[in-house]
This record gives C-alpha cells, structure tokens and sequence, in this order.
C-alpha cells in the first residue's frame, strides 16, 4: 500500500515586519575602562571608532535584554505573541546549558506553544536566524518567526585584557520574520573557517575550570591582528556572494549594515564591496560598542528610527565573527 503524506505549503517569499531594539542602559565610556589597559580615549577611538559602549546592570541578565526586544519587535510587526510560530535566539552569553534561553523567552513573552531553539553563532547569528526564519515561512512550517540576537558580554570582560574587552557592550536585537507578497529576503551566503577557531576565544572551557578553580572565571580573547585582516579583506567577498545570490549590485544597495567589530574594518569594507557615495551605513559601534550576534539589528534598528533608513530600502546585511563564521543577505527593511 502506497501512503501519501501530506507537507505543509510553502509560501512563497518572506520578509522582515518589525524591529525592536534594547541596549544596556549603562553609558560605559573610554575614560572609564582606559586605565587598568593602560590606554587612552584617544587610543580607542583611533582604533576601534568607539566612543561609549552601552552595558547593562548586575541585575539585568541577557533573557532581560531579549525580552524588552522581543515585545518592541511584535509591537513594530503587529503581530501578537500566540501568533508566532517560532522563537530563535543566537547567543554565546546564555547561563544555563538547558533549557534553551528561546523556550524561556516564548513563555515570557505569550508566544508558548511556539518552537523555540537557540542558535552559537557570535557576531553572525542575527544573520545566521534570519536564513533559518526565511526557510522557516517560506517551507510553510512556521508563518511568522521570531529572531533574536541577544548578549552581555560584559560578564565576560576582563578589565585589564587590551585584545578585545575594551570593545564589549550588551544589548538585543529582534526582528518578525514572515510571509511576503513580494520577496523581502535574499537568499543567506554563510560558511565558517575552523581551522581558525581559536582567533577569537574563550580563555578556557568550563570543564577545565572545573578541574583548576584557580584559573578563574572564563573570559575573551582575539588575536586582533589575524582578525582586523580577514574581516577587512576576506569577508567581503561573502556579501558579494549575497549580493550575486539576490540578484542586485552594489548601485542597488540603500543601506548597508556590517557587524559592529570596528569602524575601521566597516570602512574597509565598503571600499572593497564598491557601494554608491550616498550609501547608508550603520555605525552604531560608535556609541553602542560590539555586541556580538546583537549588533547588525540593533544597528539597523538605530538607522530607521533616526529617520537615516526608511521601510522599503534595499539593505546588505553581514555578520561574521569566532567561529570564525559568517552570514550574509539582501534584505528589504521593515
């Protein structure tokens, strides 16, 4: 006996329908890490671009964040919570190994009996979601999804290291994925090098403080040098691909939103990547810092309600980070 199965109906296209942003709601200035790195405010800013870096209180923690973006983010949809089908939340700063940090945010927010699964990605996990949510709708299996990239990296700081730390900031970006009439998302350009997994680090793994109490808490690490050269002059080529793949150039381009590593690397990028001169870029590392998978929509976020971007402009999004991993797309803004 033969037995047909039924499959859900695809949809389509997909696109992004609203954004919600949460940063930490502490002002962290160059002045005020300069001293245990044995640096200046000048020092920073020539380096990274970055002028203060928001981090959120002891008594916040990283679900806190992606909350407060997740209901802005429906908010901005006009989707209810029992309407979403799905939760996805990239994050490295999540405390608990289980449960996934996305099922306690669908009960926070209504969204239960939603799916809920979290995604290890760093700085591309935005990007990472977005693809996933896009296959999500347009396969059928979900209608309206709800990504989330959220971190605190600042519990995982430590003062005196000059690689990486000094960079850090807190924050959650959300965005609603569903159904389009007309395509709203390009297909996703994503890989990873591990050859090159220890770049960008965690000092140690928890089972090797575990067994050695005395090496202290886990914190961040990037060989800096190896980094600025790949993400200056390698990942640039994958938002080409993107580009390719959706079927624009960069004359198509309206907004172009890189991670939020350094603006050095940002301008590098847009050299290489050939953008009109009136491009919009998002440089939100300048007040908000490097929040990891948070930073490409809390800076997307920043662009539309500052009135720069607008509902409907074509955007170049990429995230890339340790792993070392990247994502990029094409898509239309909200």
């Amino acid at each position: 006996m033969t037995v047909r199965l039924q499959q859900a109906e695809p949809v389509r296209f997909s696109r992004i329908l609203g954004l919600g942003a949460e940063r930490g709601e502490n002002v962290v200035t160059n002045d005020d890490i300069a001293g245990p790195i044995d640096s200046s405010d000048e020092w920073i800013r020539q380096r990274t671009g970055i002028a203060t870096r928001r981090r959120a209180g002891a008594d916040r923690d990283v679900l806190d964040l992606a909350e407060a973006a997740s209901v802005k983010a429906l908010a901005a949809a006009g989707i209810a919570p029992a309407d979403v089908d799905a939760v996805i939340v990239s994050t490295v700063t999540y405390w608990a190994q289980t449960p996934a940090a996305a099922a306690v945010l669908a009960d926070r927010i209504g969204a239960n009996p939603a799916a809920a699964y979290d995604i290890s990605a760093a700085c591309a996990g935005y990007c990472y979601a977005v693809g996933q949510a896009d296959a999500l709708v347009r396969s059928g299996i979900a209608r309206h999804v709800l990504v989330v990239g959220a971190e605190k990296l600042s519990d995982f700081v430590d003062p005196t290291d000059r690689s990486i730390s000094f960079l850090l900031g807190d924050g959650a970006g959300a965005a609603v994925v569903g159904p389009s009439d007309v395509p709203g998302i390009g297909p996703t350009v994503w890989g990873s090098d591990g050859s090159k997994a220890t770049t960008i680090r965690q000092t140690h793994s928890w089972d090797q403080l575990r067994e050695d109490p005395s090496l202290g808490w886990p914190t961040l690490r990037q060989d800096g040098p190896t980094v600025f050269k790949w993400a200056s002059f390698q990942v640039g080529q994958f938002a080409q691909q993107a580009m390719a793949a959706a079927g624009v150039g960069p004359q198509d381009i309206d907004v172009f939103v890189p991670h939020q590593a350094n603006m050095r690397i940002i301008d590098q990028m847009i050299k290489q990547l050939g953008l009109r001169e009136d491009v919009v870029v998002g440089r939100d590392i300048a007040e908000t810092g490097n929040t990891s998978a948070a930073s490409v929509p809390l800076a997307t976020e920043r662009l539309l309600a500052e009135g720069q971007a607008k509902s409907g402009d074509i955007a170049l999004q990429i995230g890339f980070g340790a792993g070392l991993v990247y994502a990029a797309q094409v898509v239309v803004l909200p």
